[in-house]
């Protein structure tokens, strides 16, 4: 890796759920190619000391986000179900910090940030720059992004570590400038 995780620095893992990868509710393409990247990462954090951050759908069974009850999605992440569960493969340590999100019946909150109390969190422990990468780079990692950057992080997108969802055809693109626009930085590793 180029890039070193820090005294002042912390990952945040968005939404690697069972529902998001292969064969759940709803499927980013290629969602399986974060997993070892982010376990990379996972490790430099806890050899550095460095918090790691995991977050969450955490849906009731009639979130307002469901198809059936008038959202865009179908019914995903359901809380304590097997789909709402983190991706086996993901190393996420034991001291994870998680952060369950959208648990209200009446509000979608995408991103990590919205509601979760997490940058004052961030902001307590002295945290300054945080590296994010997870599911879908151009719904919940988009608007994690922007709120880390508005929160004043130095934020950066681990581009190899997310997959976009691609619901209209540039959405990854568009999510790229969205970012770097907010003072995001895009890095890559490979």
């Amino acid at each position: 890796m180029k890039k070193k995780i820090g005294y002042h620095d912390a990952l945040v893992v968005v939404d690697v759920q069972n529902d998001f990868c292969p064969g759940g509710a709803l499927a980013v393409p290629d969602a399986e190619g974060v997993i070892a990247v982010l376990n990379e990462w996972i490790a430099q954090a806890r050899a550095a000391s460095a918090p790691v951050v995991a977050s969450r759908d955490w849906h009731p069974p009639d979130h307002c986000s469901f198809a059936a009850h008038g959202g865009p999605w179908p019914s995903h992440c359901v809380r304590d179900t097997a789909g709402a569960g983190f991706a086996p493969d993901l190393t996420l340590p034991e001291d994870t910090l998680v952060i369950s999100k959208g648990g209200v019946r009446d509000r979608d909150n995408r991103s990590a940030f919205d509601d979760t109390g997490l940058a004052n969190l961030l902001h307590t422990r002295d945290i300054r720059r945080l590296w994010v990468g997870g599911l879908a780079q151009d719904v919940c990692v988009r608007a994690s992004v922007l709120d880390a950057c508005e929160a004043g992080f130095e934020t950066h997108l681990l581009a190899d570590a997310t997959r976009t969802a691609n619901l209209r055809p540039g959405d990854g693109e568009r999510t790229l400038e969205a970012m770097r626009a907010t003072g995001a930085h895009i890095d890559t590793v490979t």
